[in-house]
């Protein structure tokens, strides 16, 4: 909005341009002092950055809910196939337990 090219505004924040192409496309995570660099080159507050998500906001989880994202981001992060294959046909035992 402002006409700064990418190289211009990575150049203002101290960052190179691949750096900021990352930022742009959601490649990396922008810290809290990133953005506050980055709000201060625009002239903005840090929350201009977050208006509207207050109506976007999902409802609340279940603490299930919480706990099954929780399950499966985990078991995602298990590299190794066998151990997933045996947790995997553990949570089948137990639930046929129940």
């Amino acid at each position: 909005m402002l006409g700064f090219s990418q190289q211009q505004m990575a150049d203002l924040i101290g960052v190179t341009y691949q750096q900021a192409h990352k930022y742009e496309r959601g490649i990396n995570r922008i810290s809290a002092g990133r953005l506050y660099e980055i709000a201060q080159v625009l002239g903005v507050t840090v929350s201009f950055f977050f208006e509207g998500l207050e109506e976007q906001r999902d409802p609340d989880l279940s603490a299930r809910q919480r706990m099954c994202l929780e399950l499966a981001r985990n078991f995602s992060m298990i590299n190794n196939e066998r151990h997933q294959d045996v947790l995997s046909h553990l949570a089948r035992v137990l639930a046929t337990e129940c």
